[in-house]
């Protein structure tokens, strides 16, 4: 299933923690620079956004951005950081709810690990159908690397795999945390599109592509 709003909730305060890690500090410049490249000139809408640790990035080079996110603590975080004035409005709203607009780009960072397999499928048409045709598409995610990464805990009957979270009030949470191979995003996109590139470094992952034009 997948992981419980709650456990974002009560994590917002300490978010941004993993991006202090010392080995990951090059990979999240360059990924930074990528994106910020990917996305430049657009209407973006972001899923997820969380603390808005991305949407920072981003709205660097973006026209604009809608920056959506399913828990208010964590846009709490968000809005108080420092945005380009006019750039960017944020929305509490759940994912699988948001409608149509006038977006000709979708940002996904580190969203994609948590949905089920068995739902990749139905979410991303749902998220295509969002867009304008032609729209550019953005997920950026985590390679698994040991040590650097918490380690999987278990794996389900559906093959996703689990992660074991402590947070500072001493609870333990398990959150779905997948970690796909190219071949597996393949196989997912590979219906909606022929324009696409997928990036590895490091630490991260970066999946871009086009939807067909209007006809």
């Amino acid at each position: 299933m997948p992981t419980s709003p709650t456990y974002y909730a009560l994590r917002a305060p300490h978010y941004d923690a993993l991006y202090s890690k010392p080995e990951r500090q090059s990979d999240l410049a360059e990924l930074k620079v990528h994106l910020q490249q990917s996305l430049a000139g657009r209407h973006i809408l972001e899923i997820a956004c969380g603390t808005g640790y991305w949407t920072q990035a981003i709205a660097e080079a973006a026209l604009h951005i809608l920056a959506t996110d399913i828990n208010e603590p964590m846009l709490e975080v968000a809005r108080a950081k420092q945005f380009p004035t006019g750039k960017v409005a944020f929305e509490c709203n759940d994912m699988y709810q948001l409608r149509p607009g006038n977006f000709d780009a979708l940002f996904g960072g580190f969203i994609w690990s948590h949905i089920p397999l068995q739902d990749l499928s139905g979410w991303l048409n749902h998220l295509h159908k969002l867009l304008k045709p032609g729209s550019r598409v953005v997920f950026a995610d985590n390679c698994f690397v040991a040590g650097s990464n918490t380690p999987i805990s278990e794996t389900d009957s559906f093959g996703n795999t689990y992660q074991l979270r402590p947070l500072p009030d001493g609870s333990s949470h398990s959150v779905i945390k997948n970690f796909p191979k190219r071949s597996d995003i393949s196989a997912l996109i590979e219906n909606s599109t022929d324009r696409w590139t997928f990036t590895e470094l490091s630490y991260y992952w970066v999946l871009e592509y086009d939807l067909p034009p209007a006809h």
